[in-house]
């Protein structure tokens, strides 16, 4: 087949460092195949033991060098410590040899020059990963990060694939795994980043997940998402009534206004508010319709009764963040809904572009959010469904 799947595995490490942002840029702006899942995972000892066996056995043979490395790094570092699990970000993209084209981003494993001066920077791993060797045994690694895990061959990537199907099925999509000192002050919010990010290749996703970084907060939930028109509908319902309450005097007043210059006449009182509750209540109902569209890409009253739940035509990534004080650290980072009265460094001034499209979405309040991941339905994850389609494809 023409499209195949694989992945990216961000390590513990990576994602401790706040490294996530610059990985998903380099990915994202760089490659022709499509970004089609994401989930924050948190290996048990079963996974890691049979991930690192599929990583040693794997059919590569002029690899087996970094294949052994690799794999005891899986069992070292992807492991549970402490009695902890810890995270991992999973990266399913799908196109044509995204095997080779993955590698060539994360870059070289086990490089035959270490030398300093030969790194470039172009990779994922002149970046952010780091093997040190004893000068006097250049077979001896002292220390290895590999920053991210990639298979190089379709062959490889497929049997990974069928392990993570049968894995992930069984994981929860947020990711609980920290005791945290006070944990009354602890926050969960949801991030939307929107349509607007996915049109083309581009690093802008990274690098609004790099922006909130800062706020040193942890990211427990991830995915793809493709809102449907129902979903929509439901989680901007709140916003409607805002929007005829805003807006329909406005306009109603503006109708009002062209229509004295245009007939040279004088409108009563009573005829303004029959324009504001007319002309002014629809205009803002167009509004939430746009909205609407924006988000599942599919205008609301066009969408027929039997399709309103069906995934939309258009992409959002969903994150959910956790730690202390999040919203607001998040909507500080965020900004303004107008880009243009956002402060500069803010995520929307430096990328929306007007009210609607304004690049991401954060919950407003604790009550907002638990709402918000409801109507998204944060636990659930496609990662594994998506998988098992492709496997029964390329199996018949």
């Amino acid at each position: 087949m023409d499209q195949t799947l694989s992945y990216v595995l961000v390590t513990p490490y990576t994602i401790a460092k706040s490294r996530t942002g610059g990985v998903v840029s380099r990915l994202l702006s760089r490659l022709d195949i499509e970004l089609v899942g994401a989930q924050m995972i948190a290996p048990d000892e079963n996974f890691i033991t049979e991930y690192a066996t599929l990583v040693r056995n794997q059919k590569d043979k002029d690899s087996q060098r970094a294949a052994e490395l690799l794999a005891q790094y899986v069992e070292q570092k992807l492991a549970p410590s402490l009695g902890r699990k810890h995270r991992s970000l999973f990266l399913l993209f799908r196109g044509e040899d995204p095997c080779r084209k993955l590698s060539e981003i994360c870059g070289a494993l086990y490089s035959e020059s270490q030398n300093i001066d030969n790194l470039t920077g172009e990779t994922i791993r002149d970046t952010y990963a780091d093997l040190i060797v004893d000068p006097e045994n250049p077979e001896d690694v002292t220390y290895f990060e590999p920053a991210v895990i990639t298979p190089r061959m379709q062959e490889t990537a497929d049997d990974h694939l069928a392990m993570f199907a049968r894995w992930l099925p069984g994981e929860h999509n947020l990711v609980q795994n920290m005791v945290y000192p006070n944990p009354a002050a602890i926050e969960r919010t949801l991030v939307i980043l929107k349509p607007d990010n996915w049109k083309y290749a581009s690093s802008k996703p990274g690098t609004i997940i790099d922006m909130f970084s800062r706020t040193g907060l942890r990211i427990i939930g991830i995915k793809i998402h493709r809102l449907s028109v129902a979903e929509a509908l439901e989680f901007y319902g709140p916003v409607k009534d805002v929007l005829k309450e805003k807006l329909a005097p406005v306009f109603g007043k503006k109708a009002k206004e062209l229509l004295e210059k245009e007939f040279k006449l004088s409108l009563s009182e009573a005829t303004t508010r029959t324009l504001t509750e007319s002309f002014g209540t629809e205009y803002a109902e167009d509004q939430f319709d746009q909205i609407v569209e924006f988000m599942s890409g599919i205008r609301p009253r066009q969408c027929p009764l039997e399709e309103m739940h069906q995934p939309g035509t258009v992409k959002c990534m969903i994150l959910v963040y956790e730690g202390e004080s999040a919203l607001r650290k998040i909507r500080d980072v965020l900004g303004p809904t107008d880009p243009l009265k956002a402060p500069g460094g803010t995520v929307r001034r430096e990328f929306g572009s007007n009210i609607m499209v304004n690049t991401a979405h954060a919950s407003d309040s604790v009550e907002a959010a638990q709402r918000e991941m409801s109507v998204v339905k944060i636990e659930r994850n496609s990662s594994s469904a998506i998988i098992q389609s492709y496997l029964s494809l390329i199996q018949r």
